[in-house]
Protein backbone atom coordinates (compact mmCIF):
# COMPACT_ATOMS: atom_id res chain seq x y z
CA UNK A 1 0.00 0.00 0.00
CA UNK A 2 1.42 3.40 -0.97
CA UNK A 3 1.38 6.66 1.01
CA UNK A 4 -1.67 7.80 -0.93
CA UNK A 5 -5.05 7.14 0.62
CA UNK A 6 -6.48 3.92 -0.79
CA UNK A 7 -9.62 4.44 -2.87
CA UNK A 8 -12.59 2.34 -1.82
CA UNK A 9 -15.90 2.30 -3.69
CA UNK A 10 -19.01 1.78 -1.58
CA UNK A 11 -21.94 0.42 -3.61
CA UNK A 12 -25.21 0.63 -1.71
CA UNK A 13 -28.71 1.59 -2.89
CA UNK A 14 -29.43 3.01 0.56
CA UNK A 15 -27.79 6.44 0.38
CA UNK A 16 -27.94 6.96 4.15
CA UNK A 17 -26.03 3.74 4.82
CA UNK A 18 -23.52 4.73 2.17
CA UNK A 19 -23.03 8.19 3.69
CA UNK A 20 -22.38 6.67 7.11
CA UNK A 21 -19.86 4.23 5.66
CA UNK A 22 -18.11 6.98 3.69
CA UNK A 23 -17.80 9.17 6.80
CA UNK A 24 -16.59 6.30 8.97
CA UNK A 25 -13.95 5.10 6.51
CA UNK A 26 -12.78 8.65 5.74
CA UNK A 27 -12.04 9.07 9.45
CA UNK A 28 -9.91 5.93 9.20
CA UNK A 29 -7.80 7.47 6.43
CA UNK A 30 -9.45 6.04 3.33
CA UNK A 31 -10.70 7.90 0.29
CA UNK A 32 -14.22 6.58 -0.29
CA UNK A 33 -16.42 7.03 -3.33
CA UNK A 34 -20.04 5.96 -3.37
CA UNK A 35 -22.53 4.78 -5.95
CA UNK A 36 -26.19 3.90 -5.51
CA UNK A 37 -27.35 3.01 -9.02
CA UNK A 38 -26.08 1.08 -12.01
CA UNK A 39 -25.45 4.38 -13.84
CA UNK A 40 -23.42 5.79 -10.94
CA UNK A 41 -21.42 2.57 -10.65
CA UNK A 42 -20.57 2.62 -14.35
CA UNK A 43 -19.56 6.28 -14.14
CA UNK A 44 -17.24 5.72 -11.17
CA UNK A 45 -15.64 2.68 -12.80
CA UNK A 46 -15.02 4.58 -16.03
CA UNK A 47 -13.72 7.78 -14.41
CA UNK A 48 -11.61 6.54 -11.50
CA UNK A 49 -8.15 5.17 -12.16
CA UNK A 50 -7.23 3.15 -9.10
CA UNK A 51 -10.09 1.73 -7.09
CA UNK A 52 -8.40 -0.65 -4.69
CA UNK A 53 -11.49 -2.26 -3.16
CA UNK A 54 -15.26 -2.31 -3.67
CA UNK A 55 -17.67 -2.85 -0.79
CA UNK A 56 -20.69 -4.22 -2.62
CA UNK A 57 -24.01 -4.29 -0.78
CA UNK A 58 -26.00 -6.76 -2.83
CA UNK A 59 -29.38 -5.78 -1.33
CA UNK A 60 -31.84 -4.55 -3.90
CA UNK A 61 -29.73 -5.11 -7.00
CA UNK A 62 -31.30 -8.45 -8.03
CA UNK A 63 -29.83 -9.82 -11.26
CA UNK A 64 -27.89 -6.59 -12.01
CA UNK A 65 -25.38 -7.67 -9.44
CA UNK A 66 -24.03 -10.48 -11.62
CA UNK A 67 -23.00 -8.19 -14.46
CA UNK A 68 -21.34 -5.88 -11.93
CA UNK A 69 -19.42 -8.80 -10.37
CA UNK A 70 -18.25 -9.79 -13.84
CA UNK A 71 -17.21 -6.22 -14.64
CA UNK A 72 -15.20 -5.97 -11.42
CA UNK A 73 -13.43 -9.24 -12.21
CA UNK A 74 -12.63 -8.06 -15.75
CA UNK A 75 -11.09 -4.87 -14.36
CA UNK A 76 -9.24 -6.87 -11.66
CA UNK A 77 -10.88 -4.85 -8.87
CA UNK A 78 -11.26 -6.85 -5.66
CA UNK A 79 -14.66 -6.73 -4.00
CA UNK A 80 -16.35 -7.81 -0.81
CA UNK A 81 -20.05 -8.65 -0.81
CA UNK A 82 -22.28 -7.31 1.95
CA UNK A 83 -25.62 -9.03 2.45
CA UNK A 84 -28.56 -9.42 4.77
CA UNK A 85 -28.78 -12.77 6.58
CA UNK A 86 -31.83 -13.84 4.53
CA UNK A 87 -29.91 -13.55 1.23
CA UNK A 88 -28.00 -16.82 1.60
CA UNK A 89 -28.45 -17.81 -2.05
CA UNK A 90 -27.08 -14.51 -3.32
CA UNK A 91 -24.21 -14.64 -0.86
CA UNK A 92 -23.03 -17.94 -2.28
CA UNK A 93 -23.50 -16.69 -5.83
CA UNK A 94 -21.34 -13.61 -5.15
CA UNK A 95 -18.58 -15.75 -3.68
CA UNK A 96 -18.79 -18.01 -6.71
CA UNK A 97 -18.49 -14.93 -8.93
CA UNK A 98 -15.27 -13.71 -7.36
CA UNK A 99 -16.06 -11.91 -4.11
CA UNK A 100 -13.00 -12.02 -1.85
CA UNK A 101 -15.08 -12.01 1.27
CA UNK A 102 -18.56 -11.76 2.62
CA UNK A 103 -19.90 -9.61 5.42
CA UNK A 104 -23.37 -10.22 6.80
CA UNK A 105 -25.34 -7.32 8.24
CA UNK A 106 -25.30 -5.92 10.78
CA UNK A 107 -21.66 -5.01 10.27
CA UNK A 108 -19.28 -4.36 13.12
CA UNK A 109 -16.77 -1.58 12.69
CA UNK A 110 -13.85 -3.72 13.85
CA UNK A 111 -14.62 -6.62 11.49
CA UNK A 112 -15.05 -4.27 8.54
CA UNK A 113 -11.81 -2.40 9.23
CA UNK A 114 -9.80 -5.57 9.75
CA UNK A 115 -11.08 -7.10 6.53
CA UNK A 116 -10.29 -3.91 4.60
CA UNK A 117 -6.78 -3.75 6.07
CA UNK A 118 -6.12 -7.40 5.29
CA UNK A 119 -7.31 -7.09 1.70
CA UNK A 120 -5.44 -3.85 0.99
CA UNK A 121 -2.18 -5.26 2.38
CA UNK A 122 -2.41 -8.08 -0.16
CA UNK A 123 -2.91 -5.67 -3.05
Amino acid sequence: MSDEKPIILSVDRNRRNSELLVQFLAKQGYQVLSAASQTEIESVLENTNKIELVLLDISGFDRQIWSLCQRLQEKAIPFVAIAAPHQAGMQQACLARGALGLLVKPLTAQNLLQLIRNLLQRA
